[in-house]
């Protein structure tokens, strides 16, 4: 069963490439007191999150921050090199958007939504979605249900909130 609006967020850790390299980072320290966005892909690179999921949060980050969003952050389970070279070509990095690497799916686990597409190589993956979060309690919760990311983009979280 999946997370829905009203559960509290589990706590994960997850890792990111900071100044000194890899690191971790709490959910808990990111959410504690804050407003947040935070949105999942399959997979960093993978045809829909590049050129859709990733973007739409790239055109929606200023009216986002408008609604009172502290941070919005991609989550993946790709390791934190991964994450952080496609924060780069992207242009989330530039746009101030966090991405975290769920390396061993355990987040996405914790939350029921995980999936595996063996004829492209995706195992223990993300399914997609988007959440906010106020205070770690999840107010909007967006999965996924096309093969796109109409439900899950920044323009849907922005008509949410």
């Amino acid at each position: 069963m999946s997370i829905s609006v009203g559960d509290k967020l589990p706590e994960a850790t997850f890792v990111r490439i900071g100044a000194n390299g890899p690191e971790e980072v709490t959910l808990s320290s990111l959410t504690k007191g804050r407003k947040v966005v935070i949105f999942a892909v399959p997979g960093a690179f993978t045809p829909t999150c590049h050129s859709a999921h990733m973007p739409s949060f790239i055109d929606a980050k200023d009216q986002l921050k408008a609604k009172g969003v502290d941070e919005i952050i991609c989550v993946a389970v790709n390791d934190a090199f991964v994450m952080h070279s496609w924060a780069e070509a992207t242009g989330a990095s530039k746009a101030g958007i966090t991405l975290l690497s769920d390396g061993d799916g355990a987040f996405a686990k914790s939350i029921g939504m995980v999936f595996d597409a063996p004829p492209v190589g995706l195992f223990g993956r993300s399914k997609r979605y988007a959440m906010a979060a106020e205070d770690g309690v999840v107010t909007v919760w967006h999965p996924e249900t096309t093969s796109g990311c109409e439900i899950s983009g920044g323009a849907a979280m922005v008509e949410a909130l």
